[in-house]
This record gives C-alpha cells, sequence and structure tokens, in this order.
C-alpha cells in the first residue's frame, strides 16, 4: 500500500479547545512528540510575558491533566506536548510531519490561520483539518496548489482517546499517499477504526446519528411520548448505548447537538435530502435560550439535583411540553422487559421491531424509528447521488465506532429481515429505497453475507454493481468470530473454545456472559493446558483472549454465593481448588501461554494474565485485583504471584538483600496496597505502574489487531526457545516482620476511621499471604504454601456475614458494599 514507508514523528495540533487539546493528548498517548497551540488572549501585547501570551493553552494543558474521564494513559505522556501561541511559536510547525487545524467552524479564520501556515510549514508536509461542518473542498480552496494536494479532512470524534472513529474525507486533490500514511497511522499508533468519507454536510456519522436521533425526537412529539421514555426505548435493548437519546444528548452538548442539526438544515434542500421534516425541535431552541445545554451546564434535558443517601445522582427529567422539571421515574415497557431475556441483539431488534403496533407502545415506535432508519441509510450510498460513504461497509463501521452501535443500520436491517420488513413496508404503504429493491432484484436477502474464503470472513451486496463484494480488512484484523467461520473450532463449552488461530498456536476464546469466571472455563483452560493433552501435543503455543467487550469481570461470583449460602464447604474448596489448578495449568504449561486482556480485566482475569509467559494488552485496559471489593482476597493464585514479583523486584535493585531488606518491602508494600485498596488501572500503561503488566509484555493500540498481535508474540516466544518455569520450593518469605509492619499500617487506617473492621480484617489476610505467613524472614516457602495460604484466607473470609452481604449487594447493583 502507497504512504506506508512514510513516517510521522511529530504532529502539531493548531487550535487547544476541548477537542484540539485531547487529540494532542491522546497523539501523545502514542508516544510521538507534539505542538500544541493556540491564541494570544485579546488585548495582550508584546510585552506580555510568555505564560501570560500562551494563557489559553496553558489552561488547556491543566484541564488534560484533570479531564474526567482520563484523556492520558499516563500523566507521564503530557511531557511530550510542547504549548505556544500562533503568534510567537507558529514557527515550530516546520518540524513537524502532521499539522491538524482545530480552530473554530468558521471558514474565514480556518482560512486566515492556514494562509500563515503556509508560510511555517515544510513542503510536502501533511496538513488536515478536524472541521465537522464545513466542506472539506471548501477550505481546500482557499489554499495554494502545493499545500492542496497534501490537504484532505480528518473528522475525530470526542473525546478521541474512547471514541474509534476517524472519519477521512479527501478531495480530488489529496495525494493518495498521504491519506494511506495518516490512515496507517491512525489505525496502528491511534487505535482508530478508519472510515472513508465523501465530502457531504455532516459527513456519516453524524449525518446518520442526526438524523435518527431528531426522529426519535420527532416521534416522541408526534405519539406523546416522554423523553425519559424515549431513553429506555433507544437504548441498549437496540445495542445502542444505554444513554439513549437525551442522556446522550446532555454528554455531548444540546449546543453541540443542535450545532450538527443546523449545519445540516441549512445545506439539506442543496443535497435533495428527502428528510427535511427531521430537524431541530421547538423545544430545543427554547433550551438554547435558556442555556440549559446539557452535563456542563448542570441541567439540559436532565437535572442534577445533588446525591441521595446512598451517594448516587438524583436527577430532574425535562417535560417538553411544559419546559419544567419534574422527578425522575423509570419507564416500564412489557416489550422491552421481554427482550430482556433475549442476549442476541440480531434476535432482540427482530422481536421489538415485529411487535404488534396496534397494541404495544414501544412496537408503535419502533415500527417508524427503524425502517425509516433503513430507508434513510439505504438512499445514502451509491448509485444514488450525493452519497455520504462508497458502500454500506463504510456507514456500518462509521455508527459502530462513532455512535457505540453494536450493530450499524445495515446489519440492523438483516437482523429484522430485509425480505419480511420490506414486505411489512410495501403492505403499509411505505416508500421503499431503490438501493433495497435491487438487493431483492439481485436475489439477495440480507446486506451482508457469511463467506469464510474472503479475509474479513464476509461480503455486502453493492447496489452499484448489483453483486456481492467481499468486506475490505486491513492486514492483521481479525477476530475469533472470523478464524472460526474459516476452521471451525477445535474443542468448547458453554463458556470457552479451543480455535486454531494457524501458524501452531491455538487460541482459547473465553465467551460466557461478561466472561464470568466459572466452571465451564475453568475446566477447559485446565484440560487444555495440561502437560500431554491432546491440544499441547498438537500446539506449539497458546493465546488466551475473546471477541466480547471485556475480557473477564472475574469469578462466577453467583455461582460462589450459592456454595456458601448452602454451606457446601466441600464445593467452595473445590472451587477455589480447580482455580488454582487452571492458573497454575497456564504458568507451568509445556508451551508458552499469551494473555491478551482488554477492556475489564478484573480479579481472577487478572489472576489468568499475571500467571502467563507473557501479555499482549489493549491500551484500553481497565485491570485489577478487586476481590477486597467483595470482601475477599485474591485466591487463585493472584497474591501468590505479587509476592514473588515483589521479591523479584527488590532484588533485581540488591541481588544480596535479605527478605525483610527494604528493596523487598518497598516493592511488597506497593503491592499489598494495590490488592487491599482494590486499585483498577485506567489504561495498559497504569496497568503496567502498578505491576500486573510487566516491561516486557506488549501493548496494541487498535483493538481490531489484539489477537494477530498476540498471536505474533506467543509465536516470538516459540521461535526464541521457550522453556516453561518450574514450581519454586525457594522462595525466601518476606515473613513476620514485613508482616507486623503492614498490619500496623492497617490498624493505623482504621484507627483513623479510614476503614471498616470488616476491610481492616480483609486486609491482613492479604498482608500475611504476601509475607508467607508468621515465619522468620528469609524462611524457603513454595508456590504450593503460598496458595494454600490464599485457599485458607478465601475460605475464612466467605464464611464471614460481612463479605455474603457484600456479594450479594454487589451481584444485586454491580457496586461494592462498604460495611
Amino acid at each position: 500500500m502507497a504512504g506506508l514507508g512514510r513516517q510521522i514523528r511529530r504532529v502539531a495540533v493548531l487550535g487547544a479547545g476541548t477537542m484540539g487539546s485531547r487529540i494532542a493528548a491522546h497523539v501523545a498517548n502514542a508516544g510521538v512528540p507534539m505542538v500544541l497551540l493556540d491564541i494570544v488572549p485579546p488585548g495582550l501585547g508584546s510585552e506580555a510575558s510568555k505564560p501570560e501570551r500562551d494563557k489559553f493553552v496553558l489552561a488547556a494543558m491543566d484541564g488534560l491533566k484533570k479531564s474526567k474521564p482520563t484523556a492520558f494513559y499516563a500523566l507521564e505522556s503530557a511531557r511530550l506536548i510542547t504549548v505556544g501561541n500562533f503568534e510567537d511559536d507558529l514557527e515550530l510547525i516546520k518540524d513537524c510531519d502532521w499539522i491538524i487545524e482545530v480552530v473554530a467552524e468558521n471558514l474565514e479564520i480556518k482560512a486566515a490561520l492556514l494562509k500563515r501556515v503556509e508560510e511555517h510549514r515544510r513542503p510536502g508536509s501533511i496538513l488536515t483539518s478536524n472541521t465537522s461542518g464545513i466542506p472539506i473542498g471548501s477550505i481546500a480552496a482557499t489554499l495554494s496548489d502545493e499545500a492542496a494536494s497534501h490537504f484532505f479532512g480528518t473528522h475525530f470524534f470526542n473525546p478521541p482517546r474512547y471514541m474509534r472513529l476517524l472519519e477521512i474525507i479527501p478531495t480530488v486533490k489529496t495525494s493518495a499517499d498521504d491519506v494511506a500514511a495518516i490512515s496507517h497511522f491512525c489505525d496502528m499508533r491511534l487505535g482508530k477504526t478508519i472510515v472513508r468519507s465523501n465530502d457531504t454536510p455532516n459527513f456519516i456519522a453524524n449525518r446518520i446519528g442526526t438524523f435518527s436521533m431528531g426522529n426519535a425526537i420527532r416521534l416522541m412529539m408526534a405519539q406523546g411520548l416522554t423523553i425519559e421514555e424515549v431513553d429506555t426505548l433507544t437504548g441498549s435493548a437496540l445495542g445502542w448505548p444505554k444513554t439513549g437519546t437525551f442522556r446522550l444528548g446532555d454528554l455531548v452538548g444540546v449546543d453541540v447537538l443542535a450545532h450538527v442539526a443546523t449545519n445540516f438544515s441549512a445545506k439539506a434542500a442543496s443535497i435533495e435530502d428527502e428528510r427535511p421534516d427531521v430537524g431541530l425541535a421547538p423545544f430545543i431552541s427554547t433550551m438554547l435560550e435558556k442555556k440549559w445545554l446539557g452535563d456542563k451546564a448542570k441541567q439540559g434535558f436532565y437535572k442534577k439535583e445533588g446525591r441521595d443517601e446512598q451517594g448516587r445522582d438524583i436527577r430532574l427529567v425535562l417535560d417538553w411540553k411544559t419546559l419544567e422539571y419534574g422527578p425522575s421515574v423509570r419507564p416500564k415497557f412489557q416489550a422491552i422487559e421481554m427482550a430482556k431475556n433475549v442476549d442476541s441483539t440480531p434476535k432482540r431488534i427482530a422481536q421489538l421491531l415485529h411487535g404488534d403496533a396496534t397494541k404495544d407502545k414501544a412496537a408503535a415506535f419502533y415500527w417508524p424509528l427503524l425502517t425509516e432508519l433503513f430507508t434513510y441509510a439505504a438512499n445514502r450510498v451509491p448509485p444514488v447521488g450525493n452519497a455520504i460513504a462508497d458502500s454500506i461497509v463504510e456507514i456500518d463501521a462509521a455508527m459502530k465506532a462513532g455512535f457505540n452501535w453494536e450493530l450499524g443500520p445495515f446489519e440492523m436491517f438483516d437482523a429484522a429481515g430485509v425480505k419480511a420488513t420490506t414486505e411489512k413496508m410495501r403492505a403499509a404503504g411505505l416508500p421503499v429505497a431503490a438501493n433495497v429493491e435491487k438487493l431483492l432484484a439481485a436475489g439477495g436477502e440480507s446486506w451482508y453475507r457469511d463467506d469464510a474464503t474472503v479475509a474479513s470472513g464476509r461480503l455486502y451486496f453493492d447496489p452499484a454493481s448489483g453483486g456481492y463484494k467481499a468486506v475490505p480488512v486491513a492486514e492483521g484484523v481479525t477476530s475469533f468470530g472470523v478464524i472460526k467461520k474459516a476452521h471451525g473450532v477445535v474443542k468448547k463449552n458453554p463458556g470457552a473454545s479451543v480455535v486454531d488461530l494457524g501458524d501452531g498456536v491455538a487460541g482459547i476464546e473465553l465467551h460466557s456472559k461478561m466472561n464470568a469466571l466459572g466452571g465451564d472455563i475453568v475446566s477447559l483452560i485446565t484440560q487444555t493446558l495440561k502437560p500431554g493433552s491432546t491440544t499441547v501435543n498438537d500446539f506449539e503455543a497458546f493465546v488466551i483472549s475473546g471477541d466480547s467487550a471485556n475480557f473477564s469481570v472475574g469469578a462466577n461470583l453467583m455461582q460462589l454465593l450459592l456454595g456458601v449460602q448452602e454451606e457446601e464447604w466441600d464445593e467452595v474448596d473445590m472451587m477455589v481448588r480447580g482455580f488454582q489448578n487452571m492458573t497454575q495449568a497456564i504458568k507451568f504449561c509445556p508451551r508458552p501461554v499469551v494473555v491478551a486482556p482488554y477492556g475489564m480485566c478484573l480479579g481472577g482475569g487478572v489472576e489468568i494474565s499475571i500467571h502467563a509467559a507473557a501479555r499482549q494488552a489493549h491500551a484500553e485496559l481497565y485491570m485489577g485485583l478487586v476481590e477486597t471489593g467483595v470482601g475477599l482476597i485474591p485466591g487463585g493464585g493472584g497474591c501468590k504471584e505479587l509476592t514473588i514479583r515483589s521479591i523479584e523486584a527488590g532484588q533485581s535493585i540488591r541481588p544480596d538483600g535479605r527478605a525483610e531488606g527494604v528493596e523487598i518491602f518497598e516493592a511488597l508494600k506497593k503491592n499489598f496496597e494495590t490488592i487491599a485498596m482494590a486499585k483498577v488501572s485506567t489504561s495498559a500503561a497504569e496497568a503496567r505502574s502498578l505491576g500486573y503488566l510487566q516491561k516486557t509484555d506488549g501493548v496494541t493500540m487498535n483493538r481490531d489487531r489484539l489477537l494477530t498481535d498476540a498471536k505474533l508474540k506467543a509465536r516470538a516466544l516459540v521461535d526464541a526457545g521457550y522453556s516453561a518455569p518450574v514450581m519454586r520450593g525457594d522462595i525466601a518469605a518476606p515473613g513476620e516482620n514485613a508482616l507486623a509492619t503492614l498490619k500496623l499500617a492497617v490498624w493505623t487506617m482504621r484507627e483513623g476511621g479510614f476503614i471498616s473492621e470488616h476491610d481492616a480484617k480483609v486486609a491482613n489476610w492479604a498482608a500475611r499471604i504476601l509475607c508467607g505467613g508468621k515465619v522468620t524472614p528469609g524462611t524457603l516457602v513454595s508456590e504450593q504454601y503460598l496458595l494454600d495460604l490464599e485457599r485458607e484466607a478465601f475460605l475464612s473470609l466467605c464464611g464471614e456475614k460481612k463479605t455474603q452481604e457484600r456479594i450479594a449487594f454487589t451481584l444485586k447493583t454491580g457496586k461494592p458494599l462498604r460495611n
């Protein structure tokens, strides 16, 4: 692919507002040096000090360091950003390979700045705009021919660290090599889903998303629904964010939504958009006048009214008819309640869409909402004029990566059943898109088809050619789902599967609900990795990962609680032993095991990870041993491994140090705090600082590349002559002196009222394991001895009423109980 040899070694962002500063932070997350510039405060002369002239950009940097959710993977990345202002420091861009303009949405302001940029930029450097509302062609027309050939649109979504979509909008003059270079950089280094968009109003995601949200509001008003009812109907039931329409509006900003909507309305007629009736609702215009802009103004569609006794936000909700706020009441729909029993989103969509609209209020809302979305999306691809994208694939990808939809509109149409839905639409006298008619006329009954012979595992229907084409996929992007289509599974049970990844590497895919670690997963991993097993004989390496949103939320607490409440102590003991046997099978497997964690990796998920030969983590990793939150300690070898790592860390500083030496104790204390305080990382970088990941572990920025990268890491271990470790019996326990010091710290926290009595009991158990029990410092103990201490502590705490209360509360609410 052309352009891939070009390196992006330094980047400039022009404009340090909310979006610009966060783009800069994310580029810094990738380890790339940055220049971040903004305007000089109005009225300041050249005699003002540099900090005064840099006031806006310095304030932006301060905001980045305090932002929630965090903009940086680690605050140390901020050092990669050089700040300045447009008046004094524009010459800094001469060393930059990529310059991103992110100033106000005003063509004159952008053109004036870019004219000055041309005076300083290095010829050949890439220049892009993050505009969301101004045609890229209009901006390009203000540039010289040389600059225009290196110019295109790069539309990030906010916040850039968390929103994966990057829409790239080239012009007819744009260098294809430049587009390829930025696409490759943003895919590999920034973890972006790259979608090529045409230069039409609001590009792809905002065009479809704004229509969908606007139509939901139109239907709400037409059907007399409430804001809360619409949020319930347009949330997780459809595979859309649980915020729903209006809660999302408050998060994004009512003014931002209004800007996107009005920007499109002003251009709708010129591009012959068929739905001019979906515009900005009058009550939203009134909200703008009142400055009810959402969360940033503390009121929008919802209004914050402090917190209740449990510390939860109290929210009032707007009555759109009267513009008065009232108590929030969670609506109930029979269709939604029934849909909760359906785990599959495609099946749930079909059930909700084809309900009886004459009897069910939810079905009456879903039918026009979804069928009109299907028609609108189908009218946005070639050969229809003013297409927003070249194919349905870009539209689906944009909605999934930009709006966090589980399925794109064409995938939702397939889930609903294209033929059955279209027949009902015709019977109701509703318009059917010409592209839908082409699909059906060509004998197709779905927009996508599985095809194991292509790299992506799927074909899509292209209305322009009238046939199916392979869904394009970049090299290195894959998933268990795609691989299983081509190779099937080696073996499986309800919780996990073994899949042949090729090149002598097998993958163990976790696929239980939330990847909670129950008996199915434990038994499959143990049997697969034990010496002499068929799989160990047939494969040279293993990767443990999954395709779900989260790697694992930890052990199956419901299964544990039932055993405890029934006082089946032998079963609980066997459960813990089984879990420990699994983690030891991972560690001592004759073949290298690489774990690829992502999303939430909690409790037992961490224990699986830290026992592996290596880890290849996704950059967005929320990793932590959280057992103390439910009144337990890590019982699957987590304490044991952190004890060993503490000793190794101390010995790396002072090889001849004593077991109770300060170097080992400092490492031990850090790991004790990590366990006792149930610390959870907010990134892979922080997981490394907490000790969950090691220096040699890899980090993948793009989630879609994680499985491939993990497989390559496993293969590299094999090629390097991997030799499995042997269970140790020579661990020099830190012993009773270290234990006494840790217990003193716990007593101090309890006396100060910072922790409860039960917190102290749990923490003391953790301290006992980490120190190897109350033994003489330096006493040699085995890994099995430490595992036995873990199991003893775990079983003892299971018998505590307050632990049982914590487990039950967490299962019910998803939150920890401090008792």
